[in-house]
């Protein structure tokens, strides 16, 4: 039986509407996720954040618990930053931006995970001028990450979040046509069951280029809460030979812990009943 690496989403604070669920410190969000038995956290920060960053590879290192990824999120909701905004001082920002979270990443050993931070393409805009200027941008990103051992995690969202990569497809043909060698997919389960026809087959698509995979139900809330059958979506995990972390971002009901709790209690017993 396939042992797999359990992470979990934390950050040091975030509304009930966040599908983040260790609120901390990452030193306190470290222990907790060691006292329960993960094997990593995922770091939701600034790029700016002051964080003691050798406390923090001390500690990981005594507990074994590891950083899955360093999330980039907060660069655009909160810095308002994105790589294919029309004026130039904001992509330049986003990209200054990155290489800090990138610099930070390094540091920690992990890679970084771009989302909402790629931006949106404008209603009514010419989408392949956007989408060569995300790509020009990446690719300064791409070469800088690799000098560093840092990988980038391009999420695949919902298209009522983000009109940018909504599908398995968008982001394997994006990474197909461009020289993105440091650039992988990230798939997440809440998302896919938005738009994709056959997750099984989104997972497929990505085959070796899939780099992350975020867990969560049909409703959002913990592994086990919903409809989706990760029986099957482990079975074809393992099938394209993904060894990367299986990262917990769920809403935290009925609360922070419990949901914690309720998603690895639920993700072992499936992987027991394979």
């Amino acid at each position: 039986m396939k042992q797999w690496k359990y992470s979990v989403s934390s950050a040091d604070a975030a509304p009930l509407a966040a599908p983040l669920l260790l609120l901390g410190t990452p030193e306190e969000n470290l222990k907790t996720a060691a006292r329960l038995g993960y094997d990593a956290i995922e770091i939701h920060t600034r790029e700016d954040a002051q964080l003691d960053v050798n406390g923090i590879r001390s500690l990981s290192k005594e507990l074994g618990v590891g950083i899955s990824a360093i999330v980039t999120g907060r660069l655009n909701t909160e810095g308002h930053c994105d790589l294919i905004a029309d004026e130039p001082y904001i992509t330049k920002a986003c990209v200054d931006g990155m290489k800090q979270y990138i610099d930070l990443a390094a540091a920690l050993g992990t890679d970084i995970i771009l989302g909402w931070a790629r931006g949106k393409v404008p209603a009514g805009a010419d989408r392949r001028r956007y989408m060569d200027r995300l790509a020009g941008n990446l690719k300064i990103l791409d070469s800088y990450a690799g000098d560093r051992n840092v990988r980038i995690l391009i999420e695949v969202i919902n298209r009522y979040e983000i009109n940018t990569f909504n599908t398995a497809e968008e982001i394997m043909s994006f990474l197909e046509t461009h020289a993105l060698p440091n650039c992988y997919a990230h798939l997440d389960t809440f998302h896919m069951g938005i738009d994709e026809e056959n997750p099984l087959e989104a997972i497929r698509r990505c085959g070796m280029r899939l780099g992350y995979f975020h867990l969560a139900d049909s409703t959002r809330k913990y592994p086990g809460s919903g409809q989706l059958d990760f029986t099957k979506l482990l079975e074809t995990l393992e099938e394209v030979g993904y060894e990367g972390y299986l990262s917990v971002e769920c809403l935290p009901y009925p609360d922070h812990i419990r949901a914690a709790e309720e998603a690895l209690q639920f993700m072992k017993q499936t992987e027991r009943s394979k």
